[in-house]
């Protein structure tokens, strides 16, 4: 049940990580930077299991690709994702 409920989690928060660095993009293209996501927002999404969603975007969006802080960061964070959830998975799920 609980692998079930992380699992949904991690779809979850990649889908909203993705549509929300989708929605940037968007917003950065109109020149709307008033109303951007601040790059705070985007790093936490990616570090609470959002960074292959994050990463995506980053690729297929095209966006944040100049910006060393995430062309470093969010590997990072998808690395540092694999690591807890796996954990989680391997060692406290799983038994």
């Amino acid at each position: 049940m609980i692998e079930q409920i992380l699992d949904i989690w991690l779809v979850v928060i990649n889908v909203i990580a993705y549509s929300t660095m989708s929605l940037d993009k968007s917003r950065a293209v109109r020149g709307r930077s008033r109303q951007r996501i601040p790059e705070k927002r985007l790093f936490t999404l990616a570090a609470i299991g959002g960074a292959v969603g994050i990463w995506i975007a980053m690729l297929t969006r095209r966006h944040k690709t100049k910006h060393r802080s995430f062309v470093i960061g969010v590997p990072a964070l998808l690395v540092l994702n694999v690591l807890v959830y796996g954990y989680i998975f391997y060692f406290l799920l799983r038994g």
